[in-house]
């Protein structure tokens, strides 16, 4: 798929309905309603009609409130008894409030009546307000009377805004011809509006199905979960349809989670399911860490945590129905939950175990199928031009090469990729080589053309990285192959320039499966019946049969055999063919058919399957029998990449390979490294997971080795670095049994990585590590021995002349402390503070440090050393309390998870604050010059007189739901608290009128004053504003949004707090603030106007009343209370250089803090701020006071 647009989707993943119809149904609901409707539909406009008349006074339902805020526009048809309905009324006025807050378009009508008398309340319209309006005097209940009063302002204000808008008059007009006016205007102001508001990634041709999924996911029963399966050939779209409607709608979920690529990965290693389970687990319960090793207990667990929670779930590529039994099981889903499956077989969903359950889900196909011409040709435009038109005189050329392409996106994107910038005659060649081909049948033929533009070594490379390093790290890959001769970092690049290749998050190759499949395809058809006569053999059942028969030949280049792989294999397809021909039909259809014998079937259906898988693994374990002759790789002269994962070797390896550069033994079964193996020429050795006590009996000279992987082995002692001069990576993770590794790993003068994470016994990690110079990152998480290598590093200076390693050591110890190191990680070592050095200062080049999960209290001292340090993680910290004055080159800081910390501070001098995440850390009460917030029963008394607020104490045994976004995902019941930032003091609680301390009142949400003089020996402090928030229903949320004008002076200030509250029962929420003033900003005699920002987007928000009271100070030298909170720099009156506006206003907002200026794009295009300031605002300049980092997770 093509990505045409890249703007943000705010608001366009809530939409519904195109057009929500507003009309009173006595009047026009049998006739021309009906016909307007039936029109819009036809034009596939989705259209809401409600069919339910509603009498005078009631409210207006949630459904309908709903469908306004999820509508793109309303027609709103004025009838002559359109005003005699309240719940009309209403309508209209949450329409107009629609369209002030977003682009949503309102289109009147008016039917039979004139609009003269709607703006003047006259006829009808003046008859239906007066009978309003007496009903409400007439109310009893003061509180209702007031709301009524309120209400009627809004409609009469509404009635007035509706007839300044465009609109179309009805009147002695036949009802066709209007009709067919407005189905036409409407038509065409979505489509303008649709550009307009296109937020996100927009996919080219795929408009009707991502209307159609979204409808699917709209519609459907509460009290159910539903599937939807979409399938369809390799590269027309699947994945990249359920990944942009995740995106979408991901938000509406509870919880969600996308499993991507399930069937490549399963085929790439055995662990793989299980890790699938932890990342879908990890999902749904919102957890970074899953502890779990066993896979049925993890499907277990995923069954309960998607019974609980309304989850939107996406399994991408499942090729075998048996992964969707290990990852979703068979107890079914919380009601309301959806379920997305894409695949290449339309059929395999319903062959899981869950479909044969008593109460199968409700379960829908979508095929996707290719694209039209129309789509196809802007699509292969997008890539060739960067426009979606062909570029002037290639029209013929672009109309031809999509006929030859037959719809299909993935051959449209790579062979428009092949013709970036490319002349006619480039074209002409193309069409050339298309029309010897006839148009096409199989989309692998188009991929074909591009992959023969490539030059000769990048397909060559092409073919290697397809068959056997996709999913490999790049820059290991890379160091592989340049030493096969291939130019590779070129290479790469040029391949992914051409959309055969891709980089993933964790810096690994990723390929299209249908471009691996063309790569395979093309070493196949080298010799298709007879592996040994291609140069790259891949499957593990040919691999298999090759050795066995001692088949090789000089031909092969490279050759990957995984027994474990082949093994599931095997099981998989006798598992699947048994299934599918033996039950799924037959034993399906009987159950269903016999109603009373139901839970007998399922019970036996169960039973018969787990005894079916039984039989065929222990049918199939005679693999684990096969043993291999060393020497039958004696003939492979050229073989250079060789994988024997979990095979079993018998013989003299002394005819093995000698050209070998890639060697991966998985699973290796001897306790050494055979002394008569080849390794000369190795660049890339991995034993991992093998029975290896050691490396080799006698030590080795490997002058070419650079990768070196023995994790999870058996190794006891690892030693005789000596002879790896050239080794750069080093991979020791989680070897349980490793004592000792010897001090020879100093003279590694290459090495990059070093990983010693997990080595449970490793008590004494190589202080000579400390020597070298070039590492750069070193993983020493969980690690034993990282404790003592920190505690060695306290007092260097007596190792630098131990005998033992005082060959590897200098004598000064700051010279040898890692000065080439960018990465450390000390996870879970359980290092306190006293674990650290006093000085880290030598790891001058150190941007990296991780310190999760360690019983640290407060920052260590040596932290403070360093002068580079850019990203420090102390997440899940459990007793770290503060974080005082990390290095000022902080940009990024995570404090996750830390249940007891309380405080951050940064240090004065810094220029720039960093990026900080508190996620979870529930203690945390202040971050210095950011935030402070505590109970208002903790604050001290002298600080609250100092703000005038008098008698505030008796809030202080209340409680509020308080929702702090930053910390946790969900509000919590707190005692009242007090919130500072910007030099603004905050706080809310349950009541019905703001205190009768602040005597300045007005209704509504805007206030105007002139600060009146006080008497000499006084000067002003600040201001006190209060208001008070209703609502229209329970569990909404309000928030502190105001802003301040000092209209003598030209000062404006636009608070927007971070912290919100839940209304909870039938109390209202009343909020108070103090703004901390000067005489520069405020003097006796200015005038000052205080707006309330109503909550608008969330309906039903309404400000009640609001009220002010200057505060003013004696002028004497008594000690401030309030000094500290003065002292902070970004306060009104310190430095707000960064939240000033090109107007010259100052908007501020805690996010940012943390982020760039382009990230308040969408606040700012919202018509809520927009009203507020009476313009579109932006931040003035381009420099940052706090910048994103994107941390590159490549060293």
């Amino acid at each position: 798929m093509a990505i045409l647009t890249e703007l943000s989707e705010e608001h366009e993943a809530e939409i519904t309905y195109d057009v929500f119809l507003s009309f009173r149904g006595k009047d026009t609901r049998l006739g021309f309603m009906d016909h307007l409707y039936q029109a819009l539909v036809n034009e596939n406009i989705s259209t809401f009609l409600d069919e339910e008349e509603v009498e005078t006074g009631e409210e207006l339902k949630p459904e309908l409130a709903r469908a306004i805020k999820s509508s793109r526009a309303s027609i709103v048809v004025l009838s002559k008894n359109y005003a005699s309905s309240t719940w009309c009324l209403d309508e209209l006025v949450m329409i107009l409030e629609q369209r002030r807050v977003s682009d949503h378009i309102v289109l009147p009508i008016f039917y039979n009546v004139e609009p003269a008398h709607i703006r003047k309340q006259e006829s009808t319209f003046g008859e239906a307000l007066f009978q309003h309006k007496k009903r409400i005097e007439s109310e009893k209940d003061v509180e209702k009377k007031i709301q009524g009063a309120h209400q009627l302002k809004l409609w009469t204000k509404g009635l007035t805004e509706i007839v300044d808008l465009k609109g179309k008059d009805a009147t002695g007009r036949r009802e066709t011809e209007v009709i067919e006016e407005v189905v036409k205007e409407i038509s065409t102001r979505l489509e303008l509006h649709l550009q307009r508001r296109m937020r996100i990634p927009h996919l080219i041709g795929m408009d009707d199905s991502i209307n159609t999924i979204s409808s699917w996911l709209k519609r459907g029963s509460s009290e159910a979960a539903e599937i939807l399966t979409i399938w369809g050939m390799p590269g027309i779209g699947k994945t990249t349809l359920a990944k942009h409607m995740y995106m979408l709608h991901c938000h509406e979920f509870e919880t969600s989670s996308f499993v991507e690529a399930i069937g490549e990965r399963c085929a790439q290693q055995t662990c793989s399911q299980l890790d699938l389970q932890k990342q879908l687990l990890g999902d749904i319960l919102k957890k970074r860490n899953i502890e779990e090793n066993n896979a049925d207990w993890c499907t277990s667990k995923v069954e309960k945590a998607l019974s609980r929670k309304k989850t939107l779930l996406v399994l991408d590529d499942v090729d075998n129905f048996e992964q969707l039994d290990v990852l979703i099981g068979t107890k079914g889903f919380h009601p309301g939950s959806k379920i997305i499956i894409t695949t290449k077989d339309g059929s395999l969903t319903e062959k899981c175990s869950l479909f044969c359950m008593k109460f199968p889900p409700e379960h829908t196909k979508h095929a996707l199928h290719g694209l039209s011409d129309t789509a196809s040709t802007r699509l292969l435009c997008w890539h060739a031009f960067g426009n979606i038109d062909p570029k002037k005189g290639y029209e013929k050329e672009a109309e031809h090469v999509v006929k030859y392409c037959g719809g299909h996106p993935l051959a449209l994107k790579i062979l428009g990729s092949s013709l970036i910038n490319e002349d006619a005659a480039a074209w002409s060649a193309v069409l050339e080589m298309l029309e010897s081909k006839g148009y096409l049948i199989d989309v692998q033929e188009v991929l074909q053309i591009s992959f023969d533009s490539l030059s000769g070594d990048c397909k060559e490379l092409f073919k290697h990285i397809a068959c056997f390093f996709v999913g490999k790290e790049r820059e290991v890959t890379e160091t592989i192959l340049k030493e096969c001769g291939f130019q590779a970092s070129y290479g790469i690049t040029e391949l992914i320039d051409r959309c055969f290749l891709a980089i993933g998050d964790d810096n690994e190759l990723t390929m299209h499966q249908l471009l691996q499949e063309m790569g395979r395809d093309l070493v196949r058809k080298e010799s298709p019946d007879k592996p040994w006569k291609r140069s790259r053999v891949w499957k593990h059942e040919e691999s298999l049969n090759l050795l066995k028969n001692d088949k090789g030949t000089q031909r092969i280049q490279g050759l990957i055999l995984d027994m474990n792989l082949f093994r599931e294999e095997t099981l998989h397809r006798s598992i699947s063919s048994v299934t599918e021909h033996n039950i799924q039909n037959d034993v399906n259809k009987s159950y269903r058919a016999a109603q009373p014998m139901q839970m007998v079937y399922e019970f036996f259906l169960i039973m018969w399957l787990f005894f079916a898988r039984l039989l065929l693994m222990l049918s199939s374990s005679h693999c684990k029998k096969v043993e291999l002759r060393a020497d039958a790789l004696r003939k492979m002269d050229k073989l250079k990449l060789l994988q024997l994962n979990n095979v079993k070797i018998e013989g003299s390896y002394k005819n093995f390979p000698k050209g070998l550069r890639w060697l991966c033994m998985r699973g290796f079964h001897s306790k050494f490294i055979p002394s008569d193996l080849p390794m000369k020429n190795l660049v890339s050795l991995d034993m991992s997971y093998s029975n290896l006590t050691q490396l080799w009996k006698k030590p080795k000279v490997l002058g070419s080795l650079k990768i070196l992987n023995l994790s999870y082995c058996k190794l006891v002692r690892v030693e005789g670095f000596s002879g790896l001069p050239a080794l750069e990576r080093l991979f020791l993770k989680n070897c349980k049994s490793l004592v000792h590794v010897c001090e020879s790993i100093g003279g590694c003068n290459s090495l990059v990585i070093v990983d010693l994470s997990y080595c449970s016994k490793l008590s004494n990690v190589p202080v000579s590590i400390s020597k070298l110079k070039n590492v750069r990152s070193l993983s020493l998480d969980g690690c034993l021995g990282a404790s003592e290598f920190l505690m060695r590093m306290k007092d260097m200076e007596s190792y630098a002349f131990s005998s033992s390693v005082g060959e590897f050591l200098s004598k000064s110890p700051k010279s040898f402390l890692l000065p080439s190191l960018v990465t450390l990680s000390l996870k879970g070592n359980n290092l306190s503070n006293e674990s650290f050095p006093n000085d880290f200062s030598s790891m001058s080049m150190l941007k990296r440090l991780y310190l999760n999960k360690n019983p640290i209290e407060s920052l260590p001292d040596c932290v403070r050393s360093l002068s580079r340090v850019e990203v420090l993680d102390v997440g899940e910290c459990w007793m770290l309390k503060s974080v005082l004055c990390p290095p000022r080159t902080i940009k990024y800081l995570s404090a996750k998870f830390c249940s007891s910390l309380i405080k951050i501070t940064f240090p004065q001098e810094m220029s720039a604050l960093p990026d900080v995440y508190y996620r979870n850390s529930e203690s945390l009460t202040e971050i210095k010059g950011i935030l402070k917030i505590e109970a208002i029963a903790q604050t001290d008394e002298q600080i609250l007189c100092r703000l005038g607020w008098t008698n505030i104490r008796h809030v202080k045994d209340h409680q509020v739901w308080i929702w702090d976004l930053f910390i946790s995902s969900r509000p919590k019941n707190l005692p009242i608290q007090m919130l500072y930032e910007f030099g603004i003091f905050s706080t809310c609680f349950p009541g019905k009128a703001v205190p009768d301390w602040v005597p300045h009142k007005s209704s509504g949400s805007s206030i105007s004053f002139t600060m009146p003089s006080s008497s000499m020996n006084k000067k002003i402090e600040g201001i006190n504003i209060s208001f008070v928030h209703t609502f229209s229903g329970t569990g909404m949320v309000s928030s502190l949004r105001t802003k301040v004008q000092n209209v003598t002076k030209n000062r404006t200030w636009i608070y927007y707090g971070y912290i919100f509250a839940v209304r909870e029962g039938d109390e209202d929420i009343v909020w108070l603030s103090h703004w901390m003033f000067g005489d520069n900003e405020i003097e006796n005699g200015d005038e000052v106007s205080v707006t309330i920002v109503e909550e608008e987007e969330d309906g039903g928000v309404m400000v009640r009343e609001c009220a002010v009271n200057p505060v003013y100070k004696d002028r004497d030298n008594e000690k401030d209370p309030l000094s500290y909170y003065k002292s902070w720099k970004h306060i009104i009156g310190g430095d707000l250089s960064a939240f000033q506006l090109t107007s010259g206003d100052y908007f501020l907002n805690h996010d940012r803090f943390f982020n760039p200026p382009h990230r308040f794009e969408d606040l700012f295009e919202h018509k809520t701020t927009q009203n507020l300031l009476g313009y579109t605002p932006q931040f003035k300049g381009t420099s940052l006071i706090f910048k994103c980092l994107n941390i590159s997770k490549s060293l």
